[in-house]
Parts: structure tokens; C-alpha cells; sequence
């Protein structure tokens, strides 16, 4: 055991490479902690942006389905017409932007009926024993996982 002393203190070198190897240990700590709190601010930074973009995308939803009515109702004469091409424009940037944003619409006629991602309105008997969409009412949308709005469905049997 190495003994020194300074001033009247007396100091072991053992007792020094202990209190190094324990303070080592608790900087190495202190910064794993200080990386997961910044990992989960960031992780809940993204949540929040998410979240905020859900909600905006969900009361923007009703603009685009009755310009998307309006454009199913058009006079066959009037299909040309720069007026309805100007209307189709804007439901194509309005795709274009959710699209940018990460918002996808759900896939519906043809696919598998899936209660997390479809809201069957009406079934209709068939042949088979497989829920199937047979006709989308109303469009779908999710953000990643998450399902901003349900795609109203109408099922069959196949």
C-alpha cells in the first residue's frame, strides 16, 4: 500500500484508483442517461409533429371529399371545361401534399377487409367465405401506422 501525505493528509493510492474507477463509471452513466432523454425528446418531438399533422389532415378531409363529390357529378358536357380541370388540379395538389407529408390514402376496393384500416357500412351476400371491399364510400387516409380516418367500405363475400 502506497501511503503519501500532503499538508497533514494523508492520501493511498489504492483509495484514488477506486474513487477514479467510481467517478468512470458514473460519468459513463450519466451520459447513457443524458443520451436516452435526449433519444426520447426526440422520439417525442416526432410523435408531437405527427400528431399535429393527423389533426390538421383530419379537418382538411372534408374539403377534399366534397371537391372529389363535386368532380364525380360532373355534367358529361361540361368534362372539358377549363373550370373542372382547374377543380381536378386542386384535388391533385391536395394529394401531391398529403402525399409530401407522409399521408397515404388506404387501399379499398379489392383488398381484404381489414377492421384496423376499413369501416364496412354495408355487406353484401356472396359465394365465398372471405370479406372482401367490393366498393370504397368514402376514402381512407393513415400517417405511417396510425389511421387518421377509416375508409368507409362496402363488403362482399368471396
Amino acid at each position: 500500500m502506497t501511503k503519501k501525505s500532503v499538508k497533514g493528509l494523508s492520501f493511498h493510492k489504492e483509495d484514488w484508483e477506486k474513487q477514479i474507477v467510481d467517478l468512470t463509471e458514473a460519468l459513463k452513466r450519466e451520459r447513457a442517461d443524458s443520451e436516452n432523454i435526449r433519444r426520447r425528446h426526440d422520439e417525442q418531438i416526432s410523435s408531437l409533429k405527427n400528431l399535429v399533422k393527423a389533426n390538421i389532415v383530419r379537418e382538411l378531409l372534408p374539403v377534399i371529399d366534397n371537391f372529389e363529390r363535386a368532380l364525380k357529378h360532373v355534367p358529361a358536357d361540361l368534362e372539358d371545361n377549363d373550370y373542372v380541370k382547374g377543380v381536378q388540379g386542386v384535388v391533385k395538389q391536395f394529394e401531391k401534399t398529403l402525399g409530401q407529408m407522409g399521408v397515404e390514402r388506404i387501399k379499398t376496393v379489392g383488398e381484404i377487409f381489414d377492421p384496423r384500416l376499413h369501416e364496412a357500412v354495408t355487406m353484401e351476400e356472396g359465394e365465398g367465405t372471405t370479406e372482401v371491399v367490393a366498393e370504397e364510400l368514402q376514402s381512407g387516409y393513415k400517417l405511417g401506422d396510425e389511421v387518421i380516418r377509416h375508409a368507409m367500405v362496402k363488403v362482399s363475400l368471396q
